[in-house]
């Protein structure tokens, strides 16, 4: 399988579910390296994916959120990578306010399985979305 249908599955479980999460670690490499970046720096390994993905099941980071999910946009995919542009949505349940950003992520893949990844969301447009008044930057 190559990294544009590894990534494309992916891309499709969304939003997670206890079901999803189990059938998309079957894509993802023991030893993945997880490139978040910030203040908790790379993340190594299935099960530091398999937390990721678990915190965002009901009741985690996007508790309160409806209509969680995403589009692709455009997919580039070169031997072991694959780069997807997508809009992330959803709606603050509390407030009803939604929001809609672009977002970039990057995986390489060996024999079908994600052995890197790498993210980038507009979290500040995002905040200003869902902040009173809030407008897209």
């Amino acid at each position: 399988m190559d990294a544009a249908e590894v990534h494309r599955r992916l891309v499709a479980l969304t939003p997670f579910t206890a079901e999803s999460v189990a059938e998309g670690l079957r894509y993802i490499d023991p030893d993945v390296v997880d490139h978040r970046g910030g203040a908790g720096g790379d993340h190594h390994g299935i099960d530091a994916w398999r937390a990721k993905w678990e915190a965002m099941l009901d009741g985690g980071i996007f508790a309160g959120f409806g209509d969680i999910g995403v589009r692709v946009e455009q997919n580039v995919a070169d031997g072991e990578f694959s780069v997807n542009r997508y809009t992330s949505t959803g709606t603050e349940l509390a407030t009803g306010r939604s929001y809609a950003v672009t977002s970039m992520d990057m995986i390489r893949v060996r024999d079908g399985r994600v052995v890197e990844h790498w993210a980038l969301m507009d979290v500040t447009d995002r905040a200003a979305q869902l902040a009173p008044g809030g407008t897209s930057s």
